[in-house]
């Protein structure tokens, strides 16, 4: 999936992994040099949100098929169902 870590540009270079938890869906993202961030899939309307951590969760719709989500530097863009407001 692309993702992009600081500034750098977006590639498709990081994995994700979905994993059914006691609050929901866990989706973990696994960057190539072994950094990963988890985020919790919820269901009202927000997208995701920062499974564990401090930091907060920017969640940005790219369109009817996807958001960007950026976390603590990096950024990930993610297939979603957007629905119309």
């Amino acid at each position: 999936m692309a993702c992009a870590q600081g500034g750098a540009a977006f590639a498709s270079t990081c994995t994700i992994e979905q994993a059914q938890g006691k609050d929901g869906l866990i989706l973990t993202i696994r960057h190539p040099d072994g950094a990963f961030r988890r985020l919790l899939v919820t269901q009202d309307g927000r997208g995701v949100i920062a499974a564990d951590g401090a930091e907060v969760a920017k969640v940005t719709i790219l369109g009817g098929d996807g958001i960007e989500v950026a976390l603590g530097g990096n950024r990930y863009h993610l297939p979603a169902t957007v629905k119309a407001s």
